[in-house]
């Protein structure tokens, strides 16, 4: 296809590749089946255990993994063919989500087993994630790479709207059991794309390097760079303390605005709106050269209206609060994530984005399991209160302490 110019074209260049197209398309239709498990799991959890303890200890076992694995599953996507990897991880989330479905079905489903999918998914995933993130420049190449980010974020958060909106008709209507079901038949489409790719996704060969030094290396290079530091830390900040709002949903949907199964969809719904919102505006602006200036837009959003929300007794007020939950969320994590490949070395890009994937993955195991706690003692509002108030000190903190972080951008020589 002829180069795109102009303000929209430019918006959605990464289309232009082929087989990026096709894995786009194909994770469009799988990640609404992700989301619409992920709502059908929270409320069966809470069903049966009236717990958001437990709540929280399921959504933290499907991450955990991610700080022991994520690693290892780096290795393997240099190491092995990076298409059949993601075809492998996408086949197993398939298996887990039929056996899921099975279990409920047939009425023999127990807590023990909702814990032992999710570790499973979790590894699973902790294996797809680095692999994904590298695979996407073998699709775009490096001129596109930051826009392709941009339109990986935007069907992310189209799946949010969907996912959870489809999922609460279906629960309210027919019941849990579809909407696992559903998801598993969604993994066809993806692996379907995958599989009409155009290409050798060989990997490249080179020589042996001892692994454990080379982490050790991306460690210290993280360190020594105090924007990076800053970056990594405002991803861990926003994982540990705020990301837990979503795990709660279900308290916020069955205690405090008592809307049922159908208005936890639409609350998770309207965060994914402003959630494709601040993804579109990041695509559209990907040639901004401060980006910076999102990092601080997006966080300082996102903690006023998560300290908002957690006040809120109104349905429609928090409808509204959660657009700006979802908007700030992704404007302050896909600039982050462009920003880290932007200023990183290129020989170091891949483990200083594996810090990215561990701090912003790895740390929601954490954060859904003292937020689970603080709701269990303190309530559900509490929980979110306690973390925007933590997120906004130490933000401050940072960015006062480091003032060229608001105009950070431009690209690595």
């Amino acid at each position: 296809m002829p180069e795109p110019t102009g303000r929209f074209p430019r918006m959605i260049a990464a289309l232009h590749h082929h087989n990026f197209r096709l894995f786009w398309f194909g994770q469009m239709i799988s990640l609404v089946g992700t989301w619409m498990q992920n709502v059908a799991r929270g409320w069966l959890v809470l069903q049966m255990t009236n717990s958001p303890f437990l709540l929280g200890l399921v959504s933290m076992l499907g991450t955990l993994p991610v700080l022991f694995v994520a690693p290892f599953g780096g290795a393997l996507a240099d190491n092995l063919n990076k298409r059949t990897v993601v075809i492998a991880t996408q086949i197993t989330a398939m298996a887990l989500a039929f056996a899921l479905a099975t279990l409920v079905l047939t009425k023999q489903v127990q807590y023990w087993h909702i814990v032992v999918l999710a570790s499973i998914l979790g590894v699973t995933m902790a294996i797809d994630a680095p692999t994904r993130q590298s695979f996407t420049v073998e699709m775009v190449g490096k001129k596109d790479l930051l826009n392709a980010i941009a339109l990986n974020s935007s069907i992310f958060n189209l799946a949010r709207i969907l996912g959870p909106a489809l999922a609460g008709l279906i629960i309210s209507a027919i019941g849990i059991v579809l909407c696992f079901y559903l998801n598993g038949i969604s993994y066809l489409a993806v692996i379907a794309g995958l599989l009409m790719l155009r290409g050798n996704f060989s990997p490249v060969k080179k020589k042996h390097t001892h692994v454990v030094r080379d982490i050790k290396d991306g460690f210290s290079h993280a360190r020594r760079d105090k924007n990076i530091m800053a970056l990594i830390t405002l991803v861990a900040l926003s994982s540990i303390f705020i990301m837990p709002y979503a795990m709660l949903m279900p308290v916020f949907a069955r205690d405090i605005l008592r809307v049922g199964a159908k208005g936890l969809g639409m609350l998770l719904a309207s965060a994914g709106v402003g959630a494709l919102v601040g993804a579109l505006t990041l695509a559209f602006f990907s040639d901004y050269r401060k980006k910076g200036r999102f990092v601080i837009a997006g966080t300082t959003t996102l903690i006023v209206a998560t300290l908002s929300f957690s006040f809120s007794g109104n349905y429609h007020v928090s409808l509204m609060l959660l657009l700006f939950i979802g908007w700030g969320m992704v404007m302050q994590n896909a600039a982050i994530n462009s920003l880290l490949q932007t200023i990183t070395p290129d020989h170091l890009r891949g483990r200083i984005m594996s810090l990215y994937v561990l701090f912003f993955m790895g740390m929601m195991p954490f954060g859904s399991l003292q937020a689970g706690f603080i709701a269990d003692h303190l309530g559900a509002q509490m929980a979110l209160r306690i973390g925007g108030i933590i997120v906004a000190f130490v933000t401050l903190f940072l960015f006062i302490k480091n003032k060229d972080l608001i105009n950070l951008g431009g690209l690595s020589h």
